[in-house]
């Protein structure tokens, strides 16, 4: 909408990563270097973390588009909470084996004849697995496993791991220590600062044809603490930008600009604190039936669940006092009974007359 009334070829801050717009700050280059490095030694694991937001994705595609077919054959997964055989599964389904049974041997069997098949190629596989803090322990150790495939003594299949913070805890699970030996390299991405937010900005706008600028340098401060330094929202705030600079007839953005449009976005409903789902107050329940803690707040949510808890504990307390009451009797009652057949009878006096 925008793009032609500021000169763009193309949208500069989209949120689907951009392998030709990919902006290298110093934590992105030593994250792609390790990436690279990697693969020139065909074997081990990399592992690149980071917020949400940060630039994974992007750099594992900046990475794809750089391979050469004729020798890698890169797939990358996108994972949810795969345990190990769906996990294989799914390796499978990316480089497009057929398998006769669904099975953990068939999985296996097909992902060695493949790899084997793609030495003999001169060639081998990569397997970049993002997002992958949802795995659990046994499908990292299933990774593990796999880079055990060998021929000549040459590892078949190199995997490259991405994902959030939470993968760092994962890996330094005492039970990770065999995985953590085979890690070659890793990297974590951080927020860029109020320089790296800046470059990253003028960089994208320039590349979509944009003339420079565009912005004035106060700018660039708002943008940073709004964004808290994290691209995907940098992206976010600036596509707003520009789409109020067309609306409004903007040729220049100063630092008023930027504040309307945060304002705007920030009263949205997606920037909204999330606000607990209040539940309709339960009818008023009588005093003697009710605890005094439920009784004080009646439009807590939770108060006829408690209400009708503490009536069920009422009633199975109520009836175990019966039931000892009546143990008690009986017990009185038998305790009675040996008494008196204990106790010798005038009927049957054996006394010497």
């Amino acid at each position: 909408m925008y793009e032609a009334y500021y000169g763009l070829k193309e949208r500069p801050f989209q949120l689907t990563p951009n392998p030709q717009c990919f902006f290298a700050s110093k934590l992105h280059k030593r994250a792609l270097a390790y990436l690279q490095y990697g693969l020139s030694q065909g074997e081990g694991f990399i592992v690149i973390t980071g917020d949400v937001g940060t630039g994974k994705t992007t750099i594992a595609n900046q990475l794809l588009a750089k391979l050469d077919p004729h020798q890698i054959v890169a797939r990358q997964i996108v994972t949810s909470k795969l345990e190990p055989d769906d996990l294989l599964r799914m390796i499978c389904s990316v480089f497009q084996l057929q398998v006769k049974e669904h099975n953990k041997a068939t999985y296996l069997e097909a992902i060695s004849a493949y790899l084997q098949l793609l030495a003999q190629q001169k060639k081998r596989a990569l397997l970049l697995v993002d997002e992958a803090q949802n795995l659990p322990l046994e499908s990292i150790e299933e990774l593990r496993m796999l880079s055990n495939f060998q021929l000549a003594g040459r590892p078949l299949l190199q995997s490259f791991l991405l994902g959030q913070n939470e993968l760092n805890a994962i890996i330094q699970s005492p039970h990770m220590e065999q995985f953590r030996q085979r890690i070659i390299a890793s990297s974590n991405l951080s927020a860029l600062n109020v320089e790296d937010c800046q470059a990253y900005i003028e960089y994208r706008i320039q590349s979509a044809g944009g003339a420079a600028g565009l912005l004035d340098n106060s700018c660039f401060t708002l943008i940073h603490q709004f964004s808290s330094g994290i691209p995907r929202k940098i992206n976010t705030l600036m596509d707003r930008v520009l789409l109020y600079g067309f609306l409004e007839e903007v040729k220049t953005f100063t630092t008023e600009d930027i504040r309307q449009v945060i304002q705007e976005i920030s009263g949205e409903v997606a920037n909204h604190t999330p606000v607990p789902v209040e539940a309709t107050p339960a009818a008023p329940v009588k005093q003697a039936d009710t605890p005094a803690a439920v009784q004080s707040d009646t439009t807590n949510p939770y108060h006829a669940m408690l209400s009708e808890l503490s009536g069920l504990l009422d009633n199975s307390l109520q009836h175990k006092i019966r039931m000892a009451q009546q143990l008690d009797e009986l017990l009185t009652h038998q305790q009675q009974q040996v008494l008196r057949q204990g106790k010798p009878s005038d009927d049957n006096d054996d006394s010497p007359v």
